[in-house]
């Protein structure tokens, strides 16, 4: 089985203590690929150090999470896509509009997230999306924009999977999809097509039933490609396989 976590936070100071042990156990599990979204400046060396610690398996992404969106983003911005002409990143992200945490400055997380989608754009990389509680949001902000990337933690309505995956992005499905009350989200995966469908741990975060409250590591991805496997009525081997090979078209095609 081989398996790709495309959204994983391993470079969190939650694995200080047993990174190495962290990153043995997924490799134990068939993951064979990593992928990290930026979220800041203070996100970016220790992204940067585990890619170098492990080139095989790991990629890095470069963006601004629109909860750390604040008055100075053109400037952190421009300090962090600097790094865009120093080092090779498989994607722009973590990216997008966050309306949980904070909604009083939309305008400006809308404004950080155009300007590093047209980013994206112009270096011909995909994005990776942030869109709790903003889905319609960030579909009205792109307007009739086919781009390609993933919409991250996606748990929403089959009709906003289907808008999305019409513009020819892709569906991160991670650790809720495991969850005892979530079967409207079982019932959207089971539906949709197939191949744009991408596997996600969130790590730190989501972690899968059994193991929902702990902290997640990308090992447990296993768990997600179980229940995926099973709402798509295919073995685990399969589901992997197809997820993976999503992965790649998305991530590392040309």
């Amino acid at each position: 089985m081989v398996l790709t976590d495309t959204h994983t936070h391993l470079y969190s100071a939650q694995f200080d203590s047993d990174r190495d042990a962290m990153m043995q156990r997924a490799l134990d599990t068939g993951v064979r690929m990593m992928l990290l979204p930026n979220v800041d400046r203070e996100s970016v060396d220790g992204m940067h150090a585990l890619e170098d610690a492990y080139p095989d398996v790991v990629r890095s992404m470069m963006g601004l999470h629109p909860c750390s969106v604040g008055d100075d983003w053109q400037v952190v911005l421009a300090e962090l896509f600097d790094w865009l002409d120093r080092r090779k990143y498989v994607a722009i992200g973590e990216i997008g509009i966050d309306l949980y945490w904070r909604k009083d400055n939309l305008d400006q997380q809308k404004a950080a997230f155009l300007w590093q989608v047209d980013q994206a754009q112009r270096r011909a990389l995909p994005v990776v999306i942030h869109s709790r509680e903003s889905t319609q949001v960030i579909l009205d902000a792109l307007g009739n924009q086919s781009i390609p990337g993933v919409f991250h933690c996606f748990s929403g309505s089959l009709e906003e999977a289907r808008r999305i995956i019409n513009r020819g992005m892709y569906l991160g499905i991670g650790g809720v999809v495991t969850y005892k009350n979530a079967d409207k989200l079982r019932s959207v995966v089971q539906q949709v097509d197939r191949s744009r469908v991408v596997l996600e741990t969130d790590s730190p975060y989501l972690s899968p039933f059994p193991f929902r409250g702990q902290r997640n590591e990308s090992a447990r991805m296993i768990e997600i490609a179980r229940v995926v496997a099973e709402c798509w009525s295919v073995s685990t081997d399969e589901a992997a396989e197809i997820c993976t090979k999503n992965a790649k078209s998305l991530f590392f095609d040309d």
